[in-house]
């Protein structure tokens, strides 16, 4: 799904990107484009960021254990 119009970026470029190396919304900014223009998508690539690096299922899972 395309993340950010404005530079063509999609989910999949952001995990790629996290595979490479980039861990925060600047060097995602720097690395892609995404979030650098109108910044309208800059929630939905900080979400998609937070679950490649694996930051949002700790979050989850400190908020609900059972869940996990």
């Amino acid at each position: 799904m395309y993340v950010c119009s404005c530079k063509s970026v999609t989910d999949t470029d952001i995990r790629n990107a996290v595979n490479s190396g980039v861990r925060t919304m600047r060097q995602l900014a720097r690395e892609t484009g995404c979030s650098s223009n109108c910044g309208r998508c800059a929630v939905t690539a900080a979400e998609v960021l937070d679950e490649a690096t694996g930051k949002l299922s700790i979050v989850r899972q400190a908020r609900h254990p059972d869940q996990a």
